[in-house]
């Protein structure tokens, strides 16, 4: 199972495609609002509890200050994936981006594009993957569809 947590229901429209993705490939999801500066004992319960809850990666997306995704890792053995979200309250994202990307030794957030939860998605079905052979498939397959999708698209053009 994967957790998706996020800041505010306001980053719900960027976690989606993380969601879609990761149903898209029938992993087991759990979703959740957990806020970093407003609901800290929640995160902190999150954060040193999911792996006994069944989760194996955990994906935090967050915006302007970002500090949903290093805490959670602060405070998790599991691996966690930042999405920076830009936000209302962002300076074009570049805030939310540096928080979750600058981690300090020993806490590692991987950490993807602005936005970029469709990756966050597909990096934690790998990291499934890597110990679940028929998540692994999925992948495959998907990875030999965008070929496809390529070169189906290079051969429209070189054929205009």
């Amino acid at each position: 199972m994967i957790g998706i947590i996020m800041g505010s229901d306001s980053d719900l429209p960027v976690m989606q495609e993380a969601i879609d993705i990761l149903e898209s490939f029938d992993i087991q999801i759990e979703v959740d609002i957990v806020s970093a500066h407003r609901t800290p004992e929640k995160l902190f319960d999150y954060a040193k509890n999911a792996h006994l809850r069944g989760i194996k990666v955990i994906i935090a997306g967050a915006g302007g200050a970002a500090h949903l995704p290093g805490m959670v890792a602060s405070m998790s053995p599991l691996p966690v994936i930042g999405v920076p979200v830009k936000s209302s309250n962002s300076i074009d994202g570049w805030d939310s981006v540096l928080s979750i990307l600058q981690m300090p030794g020993g806490v590692p957030v991987a950490t993807v594009a602005l936005n970029g939860a469709k990756n966050a998605g597909i990096l934690a079905a790998q990291i499934i993957g890597a110990s679940d052979k028929c998540v692994l498939d999925k992948i495959i397959a998907y990875k030999e569809g965008l070929k496809i999708k390529v070169e189906q698209a290079s051969n429209k053009v070189r054929n205009s």
